[in-house]
């Protein structure tokens, strides 16, 4: 399917379905998908993001109607396309500059296309942000941003959560650090494969040895393929198992689910095909401790039902290969990544300065 295709149906949807959900102010695109051409295929490891906006009053309402078991996001099919719909509050549209300051929307919405504006909103908002996404003050403005949200992970799952809450917070504190980068570079702050965009980043500034760096950080600096390749397939045994079991209100519930498996699996096994197993690892260690999360909550909140991990041994591994296995070695982690968040800053803002697409003030 082709981009443009794609498009067309998330348009369809947002027109004959969203519109219809109480509160709703307006639909757009978002994803890597608005950062390819229309005449480019839709990768088969990828689904397709829509945005949908709502008052607060319908929020609620209209989210259980789209997804009862994910209070943020939901994936579904639609047509023959697998699409993601992430449902935001109207407050966050209030100006261009709440806007332009969010490393997450700004990049999204300045590339997106509107779906539907019944409110007419959202067309004048396109156009503000997409005119100064690229002043240096806004860019500074979203690497801070990115550098504050790492830091809510870096402190995030204290002492008392499981060791699977406390590795998955570790995890996404590492990888927050690709974003500060990737918004100084103007490109898309990425999920899953947002350690092959930042290699691809800093190899264009000749910043590689940081690459190497930020690997560490997240653990898998030495991964070899083997070892990739042994822990995806440990993971695509327990997606399996935690996709069939009741999902807890979680906001990644219905990433575990057999729809998304091509993008979680033979995603991953794309990156690792593609010479790129270290930077695989990031979304393997993050969806599996996902699927331990929906495991052990779906045994707790289904008495007598005993939803075991069929892979609890090869979890301890993978945390054991990444570093992460016990408190200490956790802590070291991200004392680590907190003392490297200057570091990472000022390379940011090296970008910036070198980055022709900047523009002034």
């Amino acid at each position: 399917m082709k981009i443009s295709q794609a498009r067309e149906i998330a348009r369809q949807w947002a027109v004959e379905e969203a519109e219809r959900l109480p509160g709703f102010r307006g639909a757009f695109t978002a994803g890597s998908c608005d950062w390819l051409p229309d005449d480019a295929t839709l990768p088969p490891s990828s689904d397709f993001d829509v945005m949908v906006v709502f008052d607060e009053a319908g929020a609620g309402d209209s989210r259980e109607r789209i997804a009862r078991e994910s209070p943020r996001r939901a994936k579904f099919v639609h047509r023959g396309l697998l699409l993601e719909a992430s449902y935001l509050r109207a407050e966050q549209f209030e100006s261009p500059a709440k806007i332009l300051g969010d490393y997450h929307l700004a990049p999204n919405f300045s590339t997106s296309t509107i779906l539907s504006d019944p409110s007419g909103d959202l067309a004048p908002l396109h156009a503000a942000v997409s005119r100064d996404y690229a002043k240096r003050g806004w860019v500074r403005r979203r690497c801070a941003n990115a550098s504050e949200n790492d830091l809510r992970h870096l402190r995030a799952a204290g002492i008392a959560a499981p060791l699977h809450e406390r590795a998955m917070a570790c995890l996404f504190a590492a990888g927050v650090t690709t974003h500060v980068l990737l918004v100084a570079g103007l490109k898309n702050p990425t999920v899953r494969a947002r350690y092959a965009s930042v290699r691809k980043l800093l190899e264009e500034y000749g910043r590689l040895e940081l690459h190497e760096e930020l690997l560490e950080f997240l653990g898998a600096g030495r991964i070899t393929r083997a070892q990739a390749e042994t822990h995806l397939a440990a993971l695509a045994t327990v997606f399996d198992a935690a996709s069939q079991v009741p999902k807890p209100q979680a906001p990644f519930a219905s990433d575990i689910a057999a729809i998304a498996r091509p993008i979680a699996i033979e995603g991953s096994a794309d990156l690792i095909a593609r010479g790129l197993h270290r930077e695989a690892m990031f979304w393997i260690g993050v969806t599996h401790s996902r699927c331990r999360v929906i495991l052990e909550a779906a045994a707790r909140e289904n008495p007598p039902h005993d939803f075991r991990d069929p892979s609890h041994d090869a979890y301890r591994e993978l945390l054991a290969d990444l570093g992460l296995a016990s408190d200490a070695e956790i802590q070291r982690r991200r004392e680590d990544i907190e003392r490297a968040l200057p570091r990472i800053i000022a390379a940011a803002n090296e970008i910036i300065a070198a980055n022709s697409q900047v523009e002034p003030d």
